[in-house]
């Protein structure tokens, strides 16, 4: 049971682990009204962020009510998401979606993610070419 905590080694804490992300970003997964952004760390469990602003939600009740959402879909889907690091942007019109809704969303985006960091992985990397 305890995989399917969210302690703290698994959030993006400060302003430089955010920063890493939005630099340095390997994988993108588009929804309407969310973006998932992700990099690439070896060697690391997965880790995320959520920023869900006020100019898409005003009230701090709907904020949190996407935050805890989006938090306890990432605690069930943090398995496959291994070595990554993630920021969750909430964009216009997420307060219109339900939880329901929004978890389904959420589970496609996940699969979408582990599926493309899997597809990177098994890639064969260019061997680097030496000019005599």
């Amino acid at each position: 049971m305890a995989e399917y905590c969210f302690p703290r080694h698994n959030r993006l804490l400060n302003a430089g682990d955010y920063q890493s992300v939005f630099n340095n970003t390997s994988f993108k997964v588009f929804a309407g009204e969310f973006l998932i952004l992700a990099h690439k760390k070896s060697g690391t469990d997965a880790r995320l962020g959520l920023i869900v602003a006020k100019k898409n939600e005003k009230r701090a009740v709907g904020r949190n009510r996407i935050k805890r959402v989006v938090r306890e879909s990432f605690r069930h889907h943090k398995l496959k998401l291994n070595d990554l690091d993630i920021v969750f942007l909430a964009r216009q019109g997420i307060k219109e979606v339900d939880n329901q809704e929004l978890h389904k969303r959420l589970e496609k985006a996940w699969a979408q993610l582990a599926k493309k960091a899997i597809k990177a992985k098994k890639a064969p990397k260019a061997a680097p070419t030496s000019e005599k």
